[in-house]
């Protein structure tokens, strides 16, 4: 297919992105940047956060994943539907009812000061690596379809993307986001319609044959019960709980949103309905993965094998539907891919520069005209932190998708314990030694299963960020301010 065509249609859509910002940018404050002014309609946050969770990786990670984790994904994904319960009932509630901005002001009225710091800065850290490898994935697969054909670098097709967000995104920030994400997880999931539509057209099966193949097939593995492996069903489920409520309900990005809504109980819903809908989504993406590697095999192409087992397995989709599913199908891929990929990265952006401006620069007490000259340096600077991690990570394999649930286990091992005894404790913490236990925990949990593996070839695998909130816990109240115990 032409690159001409497909950066036409990528410049048609950053166009419409262009004109609802224009729009929903008229009549903002000072705080709409940050608070959306508390008017978002429920319904469309809770669609808007689809895309914004499920990102680029998400996007073609978990179809080729199926190939060499069957149906185990979805262990994962049922815990997350218990995290997004205890988000609803536990977290929503003191967010609203503290009128917060950003979330980790809560920490300092529960610890103190250097925990709320602390709090943020893991935040950031997480949010950073986590939003540049996600974006890192989709620019890939756009320097293949598009500006490999034009001779222009990586690093320069990563700076237009970076450019074209901040282009929509800088006026009234998560105010914008909230509509624009709703456009962004339709083409998405239009994406995974077509694709099944072209696949299982080729394959000459309707739909209810389709989905009977689906199930039938030697990939439909949901349980794992091997007790050693990674992927058992009580690591994953576990996980898949403290996940949900780390990376969504202690993640400013995904709570700044929910934050938009009118008042807690649209929120509440917003939550519950996001996360119904996610996993649907999700199921279905495992079955698109099924569906891919039954096409791979039925017209004989030749997938990467290393030692029986599939690699570099982000690239299944990216290359069938490029390469063999024809126009239509092509296009419908590149603007889900491209959707995904603004969607994940416009709203960090935003999150970052809301969590650094509150936590670190006490905006909210600035005058109207340093807000926004703080507001656009941060939001540049934040910019330039995630294009050094991409080009840093620029030349890794692999599934993608994996190391970032990895590395949140360990960045968001220790917000979650703090979050955790300070919900469901009244005990007091040395607030000087929260730093150190929060830098020393995530260290401890990597070495721990590092020796794991080595000595009883026992993986914690997403377990690692029960381990990391666990030791942080048991340190904290080792350290507890005994002179201050309600």
């Amino acid at each position: 297919m032409s690159a001409t065509l497909i950066l036409l249609v990528i410049a048609l859509y950053f166009v419409v992105l262009l004109v609802i910002s224009h729009v929903v940018s008229k009549n903002t404050s000072d705080d709409s940047f940050y608070t959306g002014d508390r008017k978002s309609p429920w319904q469309i946050v809770a669609f808007g956060m689809i895309g914004a969770v499920l990102s680029g990786v998400t996007f073609v990670s978990i179809p080729g994943m199926v190939g060499t984790n069957y149906f185990y994904y979805l262990q994962f994904v049922f815990g997350n539907v218990v995290g997004y319960v205890f988000i609803t009932y536990v977290l929503v509630p003191i967010y609203y009812d503290l009128k917060l901005v950003s979330i980790y002001s809560y920490l300092e009225s529960r610890f103190g000061i250097k925990s709320y710091k602390t709090g943020s800065l893991f935040f950031l850290i997480s949010q950073s690596f986590g939003a540049a490898l996600r974006l890192l994935l989709a620019a890939k697969i756009l320097q293949y379809a598009v500006f490999d054909a034009f001779h222009i670098p990586f690093f320069v097709t990563v700076l237009i993307i970076l450019i074209l967000i901040w282009l929509y995104t800088h006026k009234s920030g998560i105010k914008t986001i909230v509509w624009t994400d709703t456009l962004q997880t339709f083409f998405l999931l239009l994406a995974v319609g077509v694709t099944i539509y072209v696949v299982k057209n080729a394959l000459n099966m309707n739909l209810v044959e389709t989905t009977s193949a689906v199930m039938n097939h030697r990939y439909f593995k949901i349980f794992n019960w091997d007790f050693n492996s990674g992927s058992n069903f009580f690591k994953q489920f576990i996980s898949g709980v403290l996940i949900a409520v780390a990376m969504v309900g202690l993640d400013q990005n995904m709570m700044q949103k929910t934050l938009t809504c009118k008042n807690k109980n649209e929120a509440q819903r917003n939550i519950l309905t996001f996360s119904l809908v996610l996993a649907v989504t999700q199921f279905l993406f495992l079955g698109l993965g099924v569906l891919l590697y039954m096409y791979a095999q039925n017209f004989g192409i030749q997938l990467e094998v290393e030692n029986g087992k599939f690699i570099n397995t982000d690239t299944l989709f990216p290359m069938l539907s490029l390469n063999h599913f024809g126009t239509i199908a092509s296009l419908s891929f590149i603007l889900g891919i491209t959707a995904a990929s603004f969607s994940s990265a416009d709203s960090a952006l935003t999150a970052l520069t809301t969590s650094f401006t509150h936590d670190f620069l006490d905006i909210q007490h600035e005058n109207s005209k340093v807000k926004k000259a703080l507001k656009n340096r941060v939001l540049f600077g934040f910019s330039a932190v995630i294009f050094t991690i991409i080009m840093v990570f620029s030349q890794s394999k692999g599934n993608v998708i994996s190391l970032i649930f990895k590395v949140a286990g360990y960045t968001y091992g220790p917000l979650l314990g703090l979050y955790m005894l300070g919900i469901f404790s009244t005990l007091k913490v040395k607030d000087s030694a929260v730093p150190f236990i929060c830098v020393l925990m995530p260290v401890v949990t990597y070495l721990l299963n590092h020796y794991f593996i080595l000595w009883f070839d026992f993986d914690f695998g997403f377990m690692n960020i029960f381990v990391n909130a666990f030791l942080t816990v048991i340190c904290l109240i080792l350290f507890r301010d005994k002179k201050n115990i309600n």
